[in-house]
């Protein structure tokens, strides 16, 4: 179904978000494939690609890589393939002079983007099937830039030099991937202006799912939506109407573990601050998620509130139904998956293209544990018909 065609259907409305999380993409790649095994299922044996099922893609970082991939086309396994094979070239290591900047090459990423996209392909190209959402941080105005496609929004009007719809979809992601440390920043031209752009990570979006949910049902966020007859959308809220699924790129319970005060040093602070600020964010939108939507699946949260599976809230009735698919990257937690044998910090590493096998592993053991076709009871594949 063509993504005006998505804007126009009426019925229930389905949202996935992507979170960051470096090469630990692929552990939320496997959950990914079961997800489209249990769609096929549900469509008795029907090739059902995410493209078809969801109606709003987001994804930040790693995360954004695979949410435009999907929002193309691409099934799970053709991105999974992907990370395996251009992994080592994605993370190509900076010369020593350049390491004062960051760790690794962009020269690498931003040619394998154009590949898989196309070069000349931008956020407003028909060959998006789904409406898809990159979060970005704009570093020259220091806040967060969640860009989408969608083509009632206010800076998505063709008319407008800066529209966004114009801006090519290789750079976009590049931006959202450029975590400080890691990656350099990418310059964009937007009209008149050039902004430098950092990892969408770093700001309270990089795990996406609540932000979504908002850019999907407020209509602030479609304030031209004459521009398209019949368009069903803003989406409409309630859990029996709208899902939302969530899926991420593992956690890390208790990473520093015997650490001391005198540890913490300038390098220290640099190296950890990332992946400190993406695990807080993620958090704080999958809570948000939980508490404001009905929550059929997530590993618990915390030891003092649980999971909230079935949980009442501040907010009745639900606004949408939620799923959580992520794991704890912990000893214990490889032990209970049955990848004992597995390195804990192998799976950690958000650069450790090395274990790349390793993660695939764990997502695959989590994605069979988590992943059941009862949680998207309501929300259909649409007949070959409807598609």
């Amino acid at each position: 179904m063509s993504l005006r065609n998505k804007l126009c259907a009426s019925g229930t409305k389905k949202l996935l978000a992507l979170e960051g999380g470096g090469i630990r993409g692929v552990l939320a790649l496997e959950y990914l494939i079961e997800i489209e095994r249990v769609l096929r299922e549900q469509a008795g044996g029907r090739e059902v690609r995410l493209c078809d099922y969801f109606d709003y893609i987001a994804g930040t970082s790693t995360g954004a890589i695979i949410a435009a991939g999907l929002s193309l086309g691409l099934s799970a396994g053709d991105l999974l393939d992907f990370y395996a094979r251009n992994g080592k070239q994605m993370f190509d290591k900076a010369s020593l002079l350049r390491r004062l900047h960051a760790r690794f090459e962009d020269d690498n990423l931003a040619g394998k983007l154009k590949e898989v996209y196309g070069e000349a392909r931008t956020l407003g190209d028909p060959g998006l099937q789904t409406l898809l959402l990159v979060v970005l941080r704009n570093a020259t105005t220091d806040s967060p830039w969640p860009v989408s496609n969608n083509p009632c929004a206010r800076y998505n009007d063709r008319d407008r030099r800066d529209c966004n719809l114009a801006l090519p979809l290789w750079q976009i992601v590049r931006a959202s991937t450029a975590a400080p440390t890691y990656f350099p920043p990418e310059t964009v031209t937007i009209g008149p202006n050039e902004f430098v752009f950092v990892d969408g990570g770093v700001t309270v979006y990089n795990n996406p799912a609540f932000l979504v949910f908002l850019m999907a049902t407020m209509e602030a966020y479609w304030p031209n939506r004459d521009r398209i007859d019949r368009i069903a959308w803003p989406a409409p809220t309630g859990a029996d109407r709208l899902l939302v699924v969530s899926v991420g790129t593992g956690t890390m319970p208790n990473p520093n573990a015997g650490l001391l005060p005198d540890d913490m040093n300038i390098f220290y602070n640099v190296t950890r601050i990332p992946s400190a600020l993406m695990f807080a964010a993620s958090t704080e939108q999958d809570m948000l998620c939980r508490v404001f939507g009905d929550c059929r699946a997530g590993e618990p949260l915390d030891r003092e509130i649980g999971d909230l599976r079935g949980s009442a809230g501040p907010v009745e009735p639900k606004l949408f139904t939620y799923l959580r698919y992520s794991t704890e990257l912990s000893r214990e937690n490889l032990d209970r998956l049955g990848a004992g044998h597995l390195e804990v910090d192998h799976v950690r590493k958000l650069d450790g293209v090395e274990h790349l096998d390793a993660m695939r592993a764990v997502g695959r053991a989590a994605a069979a544990r988590q992943v059941a076709a009862a949680h998207f009871a309501g929300f259909p594949v649409a007949n070959a018909a409807e598609a």
